[in-house]
């Protein structure tokens, strides 16, 4: 791991977390929360193994992951955030903020997993209304995606369960899924451009910000 051999809060900071892909392994465990070493690699798609191996080795030292042997019937090392990595989620949280209007336009080539959003969807989703029963809105499927769970006024976005009923499932381009949540795009429009609503298309607008919810 490379200094910058400066006496400065951000320099020590970068020195821990500034090399390539480390922050992306935080978004990993912030979102799938303690994982395999190959789910965590399936949400990282560009990265080699021994490089992924190299940067758990770097930030396990620096106290910023831990592995824990679960028993059965998981029988397996997972790893995850220690107190001092999870501390990390507000940088993350930041920087996705600041780079959401590099979404609008996604080049064809980028690789795309649908559990990315869970981290946005947290401050971009809204529980419009506060009174009814509380609703689950699931984004892609099990395999890769997130459940936005909405009660009593509050929102939470948590990998997906089979505990979970949705009362909607919903698939579109990932630019269509980013334009609808960030407002750009009413629910109408959207499925105009490849969204698709199984279930409720009420539960998914009760999510959504408040121009969501005007049909264009």
């Amino acid at each position: 791991m490379r200094s910058y051999n400066q006496y400065c809060s951000m320099a020590r900071a970068l020195d821990l977390v500034g090399d390539r892909w480390v922050l992306l392994i935080v978004r990993e465990l912030l979102t799938q929360g303690p994982c395999r070493f190959s789910a965590l690699r399936r949400g990282l798609p560009g990265i080699a193994s021994n490089l992924l191996a190299d940067r758990l080795r770097e930030m396990e030292s620096a106290a910023l992951i831990a592995r824990h042997d679960e028993p059965p019937p998981v029988s397996a090392t997972l790893i995850s955030l220690t107190d001092r990595g999870r501390d990390l989620g507000g940088v993350v949280r930041e920087l996705t903020r600041w780079g959401a209007p590099l979404m609008i336009d996604p080049p064809l080539d980028d690789e795309f997993r649908v559990h990315w959003l869970s981290l946005p969807l947290r401050h971009l989703c809204r529980d419009n209304s506060p009174d009814e029963p509380p609703v689950t809105v699931r984004v892609g499927d099990l395999h890769d995606g997130c459940d936005i769970i909405a009660a009593h006024g509050q929102v939470d976005v948590q990998p997906c369960s089979t505990a979970r009923q949705p009362g909607a499932t919903i698939t579109a381009p990932p630019q269509v899924l980013v334009a609808l949540f960030t407002g750009q795009l009413t629910l109408r429009t959207a499925e105009t451009q490849g969204l698709v609503v199984d279930g409720s298309a009420a539960a998914l607008q009760r999510l959504l910000p408040n121009r969501g919810h005007i049909d264009a």
